[in-house]
Parts: C-alpha cells; sequence; structure tokens
C-alpha cells in the first residue's frame, strides 16, 4: 500500500480525529471479530469481569467499511455475556491498514496494555504496511523504542529499503544521514544567507542538523561528521607489484592514511595517464602537510602575517571541502539519484 496521496504529497493515516462525534447503537451479532494487535487474543476472565461489574460500557470503535472491532472486544463479550442486543460504536473509515495501525494506538493508551511479543509483532506489520513509516514514527505507535524498531527492520527480509522515510510530523526525510548533510551543505553553498529553518526545509532534514551542518562547514569542517560516514576511510590494499620497482619496498614505518590513499591514486593509469589526473596528484601532494611541515611553517610565519596566513588556510581548506562535496554529491546521484540533483529538485519545490 501506498504511503503517498495522488499529488505524491504523505497520506495521513487514520487516527483518533477521524472517529465519528456521535456515537450509534447497532445491532451486536453485526459486527466481526477484531483484526485485533493481540496475539493470544482476548482475555475472557476480563471480559467477564466487565460484564460482571453493571457498569455502563464506554463505546468501542468500528471500522465501518468491514464492521471489525478496532478496539473494544472486551467491551463487545461482555455485552455478548450480559446478553444486550446493541452495543454503543463510533465508527472509522480507512484503509485496512490503518485501521490496524489504529487499534495498536488505542490498546497502547488505554486498557490492558499490549505485551512486548504484542507490541513488537505489530511494529513488523506497520512497518511492512507502511514501509515509508520512519522508524520514530513506528515506535511511537508501538510503545518501542526507536531502536527497537531499527534492529527489526534491519533484520527484516521483506521490508523494502527506501531512500526517504516520513517522519511523526509528516515530511519526507533522507534515510541516509550523509545524503541528507549533503543536500544541506548544497543549499548553504547556493543560499549562504538561508535560515536554518529554509535550509532544513530544502535539504529535508531537522533544523537542529542544519545547524551542525552550518556550523562545521563555518568552521571549515566536513558537514558530514565521521560518526554518519557508513565506514571510516581505510587505506586500501597495495597492489602487488614487481621487486624492482620503488614501490615494493616497504616503509620502515607504517604510513599514514592518506599515505597510503594517495599512494595508490599515484598508481593508478587512469590519473597517471591523464592531464587533469597529474595535476589532481600535485595539487593533493602539495596540499598535504606532514607534522613536521606544518610545524616548519608555523615557526616561520612572521607575526605579522599570522592571521593574513590562517584566514587563506580556512579559504582553501573551504574550497577542497565544496570540491570533496561536489564530487560526493555527483556519486550519490550516480549511485542512487540523490545527491546535487536531488538538491535541487528539494530546492525548486520548497
Amino acid at each position: 500500500m501506498s504511503d503517498s496521496r495522488p499529488d505524491g504529497k504523505p497520506r495521513s493515516p487514520i487516527d483518533e480525529n477521524h472517529l465519528t462525534q456521535h456515537t450509534q447503537w447497532i445491532p451486536v451479532d453485526s459486527l466481526a471479530a477484531a483484526d485485533s494487535p493481540r496475539l493470544a487474543g482476548e482475555i475472557e476472565e476480563h471480559a467477564r469481569s466487565l460484564a460482571e461489574s453493571g457498569a455502563a460500557l464506554p463505546p468501542i470503535v468500528v471500522h465501518r467499511p468491514t464492521m471489525r472491532v478496532v478496539d473494544g472486544m472486551h467491551r463487545l463479550r461482555a455485552a455478548e455475556l450480559r446478553g444486550d442486543r446493541l452495543i454503543e460504536v463510533r465508527f472509522v473509515d480507512g484503509s485496512v491498514e490503518d485501521a490496524f495501525v489504529l487499534a495498536v494506538q488505542l490498546n497502547a493508551e488505554h486498557g490492558m496494555p499490549l505485551s512486548r511479543q504484542d507490541r513488537t509483532a505489530a511494529a513488523v506489520r506497520i512497518m511492512r504496511s507502511h514501509p515509508a513509516w520512519s522508524d520514530r514514527r513506528i515506535a511511537a505507535v508501538t510503545g518501542l523504542s526507536p531502536g527497537a524498531v531499527g534492529s527489526l527492520r534491519a533484520n527484516a527480509r521483506d521490508t523494502p529499503q527506501l531512500t526517504l522515510r516520513i517522519g511523526r510530523d509528516g515530511r519526507k526525510r533522507p534515510v541516509d544521514a550523509t545524503a541528507g548533510r549533503l543536500a544541506a551543505s548544497r543549499v548553504i553553498a547556493e543560499f549562504p544567507d538561508a535560515s536554518l529553518r529554509e535550509i532544513a526545509s530544502r535539504a529535508g532534514i531537522a533544523v537542529a542538523t542544519a545547524r551542525d551542518v552550518r556550523r562545521r562547514i563555518r568552521l571549515g569542517q566536513d558537514p558530514v561528521a565521521p560518526k554518519f560516514r557508513p565506514t571510516a576511510l581505510e587505506s586500501p590494499a597495495r597492489e602487488k607489484v614487481p621487486a624492482d620497482r620503488p614501490e615494493a619496498a616497504e616503509p620502515a614505518t607504517p604510513q599514514p592514511v592518506w599515505e597510503g590513499v594517495l599512494s595508490s591514486m599515484r598508481r593508478d593509469p587512469s590519473l597517471r595517464m591523464s592531464e587533469i589526473g597529474r595535476t589532481l596528484l600535485q595539487l593533493l601532494r602539495a596540499h598535504l602537510l606532514t607534522t613536521e611541515q606544518r610545524q616548519d611553517l608555523i615557526d616561520g610565519i612572521p607575526a605579522h602575517r599570522a592571521a593574513d596566513v590562517a584566514q587563506m588556510a580556512r579559504v582553501c581548506a573551504s574550497r577542497w571541502l565544496e570540491f570533496a562535496i561536489d564530487i560526493e554529491c555527483r556519486e550519490t546521484a550516480a549511485k542512487g539519484g540523490t545527491g546535487e540533483q536531488s538538491v535541487r529538485q528539494l530546492s525548486s519545490g520548497a
């Protein structure tokens, strides 16, 4: 079942606000058994307690298209035990899948609480019927934690893995934090005076995330913090080269990660054999400072030029950061249709 309307906007599921305001009395035998989130079904002892109490039973909730009980099976059973012919109901329309979501919500809010097993099974069913819903949204319905829902999703074999999810506020957001942060960085580059709320809206991220991305860019840092990267940068495996080639000699001390990356790039024919590739390698090599080089340069900078040098270093870092973002956006767009192209679409539609 799609989570979007024909116009592409998120479809609003039914909830308590969709219940009819006025109740009706209908025959008990006109109702069908509930599509209950309780795996073990209703507890007969509880229904008997309700029947014997003699108290007026609150209205039950019924799905009008199917006449199935959404909430109130214990009350329906109590009415049957009392011999009542009519029962007071409130109707709700909508899809069967959304009616189940409402049943989970109502059972979690009042009456006998759902067991952990019930809530887990309900979460799995909801993520299958509403695959675009975020972990937090499903967690809010079922009473599980977002982390628990995320683990269930990761282990579910038949649940589609989408690039966007719909949050509790009905807004679509990227599943991959990297894509959202890269999108925000592109928005900031295109609209440097945009407010945090506008950046968040255009990039499809939270305002707090937009604030962090802008802060990191102002500090000359990567807008995507290391913890959001799928994997940390690792030094690639060294190629096997003939013993008579200089590259075959192992260094006496371990190389930094970037040395291994650059060494592999310098051996790549697609870079070595093109003018652009050679220029890129020269620029990268020239702008990589070892600890010793950095200290020597710091010691040799005249005091009256320290501020100017620091400012130019930040400018260079900012240019290289923009370069890195452009490359990542191009790569993301080639793989999944997101990245710069998606940011432009978001910007035009905001």
